[in-house]
């Protein structure tokens, strides 16, 4: 999928939604638990009842993962359900890959051939001979972690090296990779405040933007901060959706929760559309 592609979903929805398929058999409906395949079967409920509200899914493959074959199964058919049913919704692989640059072709190779994801998470620590893999697929997008909403990125991501904060240098050197107008990149919702100077660095990319709902993240400061005039992002929600019911009504109750998100999306655009019109093309934020 193109990056124009996912914009003319994102305005025909009034969306900038992503809803993670973060599968836990601990927290799914008990009574999806007797099903060959309850993974499969949650995850197909959830897309059914959703798809019209969202422009992405996001499944994190360590929740299939950590079930074996049974669990990657599951992650082969989801994947499958979503390009076949719905191919206008843009797909993300959370993986968060970063090897070696022969092993991260292999990886590249499962997400983007394989199993036909539209992209993947990587993380940049071991450099650009790890990431440009990912990146010579075309029409392919690599999301490279940035600026995690985790306590733990304190640790390294905004130490000063240089009289610069670790994570604008990331940004800035990733830049210069080939083929990087395909790099999108991970900001955590938590970490709204910094947005501002990342656009100054990446002005135009997607941002991929994990923690608002059950992590605390505010949507109408992630917008204010980090939007462009071809949107520029994607709101993930995973948990505050998927778990919204523990009952057989767990599908509509997603619906309900997924909906509330689009709603609020749907008057930032609008706003910010309106903005961009009285100020003859300007960049004005929109107002909260």
């Amino acid at each position: 999928m193109t990056t124009q592609e996912l914009v003319y979903q994102i305005k025909k929805k009034n969306s900038f939604l992503c809803i993670g398929l973060d599968v836990d058999l601990n927290k799914i409906p008990k009574h999806i638990l007797e099903e060959e395949d309850p993974i499969f079967t949650f995850n197909k409920a959830i897309i059914d009842a959703t798809h019209h509200l969202c422009v992405a899914y996001k499944p994190n493959t360590a929740f299939y993962e950590a079930y074996g074959l049974k669990g990657w199964k599951a992650l082969e058919k989801t994947i499958n359900y979503l390009n076949i049913k719905h191919p206008e919704i843009f797909t993300i692989a959370d993986a968060k890959r970063g090897d070696i640059g022969n092993t991260s072709s292999m990886y590249a190779k499962a997400f983007f051939e394989d199993l036909a994801f539209d992209s993947v998470t990587v993380a940049p620590y071991m450099g650009k001979d790890s990431v440009e893999p990912f990146l010579a697929f075309q029409d392919k997008h690599t999301i490279m972690l940035a600026l995690t909403s985790n306590q733990g990125a304190f640790d390294f991501q905004t130490k000063i090296v240089d009289d610069k904060e670790l994570y604008k240098q990331v940004l800035e050197t990733s830049k210069t990779w080939t083929n990087s107008e395909q790099l999108m990149y991970v900001v955590g919702a938590t970490k709204a405040e910094y947005l501002a100077d990342i656009r100054q660095i990446i002005p135009e990319a997607f941002l991929l933007v994990p923690g608002v709902g059950a992590q605390g993240g505010n949507l109408q400061d992630v917008c204010k901060y980090g939007m462009t005039d071809s949107v520029g992002l994607l709101i993930n929600s995973s948990r505050g959706i998927i778990y919204a019911s523990p009952n057989e009504d767990f599908a509509q109750a997603a619906a309900i929760k997924a909906q509330e998100l689009q709603k609020q999306m749907s008057i930032i655009l609008n706003s910010y559309t309106a903005h961009v019109s009285e100020s003859h093309h300007e960049t004005p934020r929109p107002t909260q």
